[in-house]
């Protein structure tokens, strides 16, 4: 004999609310008064049953699909872009949404891109998420008007699309100022030349910290390449061959770190008791593999992910207007991993 499936009627009488209660909380209905604990009760009860909402018949009553795309510029084969699949995930799970995620080849241009919002949008996702692989600005897709949208770890060029980025300025203030708080007051930039604004960011982080602590900036400690570990190498054993070298350097990012350790291997510095050095991204594979271990800055991409669901949740709402939520990305902290890179200056 079959056993009969729960019902709304079943959860309702469970939970001790009215079907229509529980037509609201499980359809996630906008602008309704259900008060969180009643919310909590009756989800318990649909987990309970194992009752959850046709989703045919929703997306037929609410015009709603449910699904939310995720456009991820090569996000899906960079080290770090599992964190902002994971927190878009989970906070997509927390709406009842599911996510659909294509990735797309940067280099391939705009006409590739235009298709692959397309490929969303024929399957009628709600809304986008757009995310890039580094720190930019960027121009989207012209059939991405007519769909919420929100930017991770970017900003468009017009400016009128919610956006979440990392705080650059801020990781690299925290990055420098450890090492002053070591006691170094020579302190080498390896820094990235492309025109980003991570670039401009984690420079600026570095100046505001010397000026602060009334170090002199010397411009010949500051040295740019395209932020690759050979790049990282070539910077940091030039820079450390001199007489007056640095006693400590910042990395633009853990690809340069790991070329600044070789360097520093080969001219016979140990890390860190001849020479402290502190990275950016806090890329695992690299950081904590290093030996010693890199001390570095995390860049919050599960935060951002989560963050950006969050958002889309709220426009599909009517909760927020694109327009006041573009006029300023959502600035999210780099906090500092500290590993065994740095320790106090040692006479050179």
């Amino acid at each position: 004999m079959a056993v009969k499936s729960a019902g709304i009627r079943d959860v309702a009488e469970l939970a001790g609310v009215s079907v229509t209660t529980v037509s609201h909380v499980l359809n996630n209905t906008p602008h309704t008064r259900v008060a969180e604990e009643t919310k909590a009760r009756v989800r318990e009860a649909a987990k309970t049953l194992g009752y959850g909402p046709n989703r045919a018949a929703q997306a037929l009553r609410t015009n709603r699909s449910g699904l939310v795309g995720l456009l991820s510029e090569e996000i899906a084969t960079t080290p770090h872009a599992g964190r902002i699949i994971l927190g878009a995930q989970n906070a997509a799970r927390e709406h009842d949404l599911t996510l659909v995620i294509i990735n797309t080849d940067r280099a391939s241009g705009a006409h590739a891109h235009k298709d692959d919002v397309q490929a969303l949008i024929d399957r009628q996702v709600d809304a986008v998420l757009y995310a890039t692989m580094y720190h930019r600005q960027v121009s989207l897709p012209p059939n991405l008007q007519d769909l919420p949208t929100v930017l991770i770890d970017s900003t468009d060029k017009a400016g009128t699309i919610p956006a979440v980025v990392p705080d650059e300025v801020g990781g690299a203030i925290s990055a420098v100022t450890h090492l002053v708080d070591a006691g170094h007051t020579r302190i080498g930039f390896l820094n990235n030349d492309d025109d980003v604004p991570a670039t401009h960011g984690r420079f600026e982080g570095y100046r505001r910290v010397l000026e602060e602590h009334e170090i002199p900036y010397d411009a010949s400690l500051v040295s740019s390449a395209p932020s690759e570990t050979l790049p990282g190498y070539e910077l940091a054993r030039e820079m450390l061959s001199r007489t007056d070298r640095p006693t400590a350097l910042f990395c633009y990012n853990d690809r340069m770190a790991m070329g600044a350790y070789r360097a520093a291997t080969e001219l016979g510095l140990g890390i860190p008791k001849d020479l402290s050095i502190v990275g950016f991204d806090n890329q695992e594979l690299i950081a904590a593999n290093l030996f010693p271990g890199l001390t570095t800055v995390a860049l919050p991409h599960y935060e951002m992910g989560a963050w950006a669901v969050d958002t889309l949740v709220r426009l599909l709402r009517g909760e927020a207007d694109h327009k006041p939520l573009a006029e300023e990305p959502k600035i999210l902290d780099c906090p500092l991993v500290v590993r065994d890179s740095v320790a106090a200056p040692h006479a050179n």
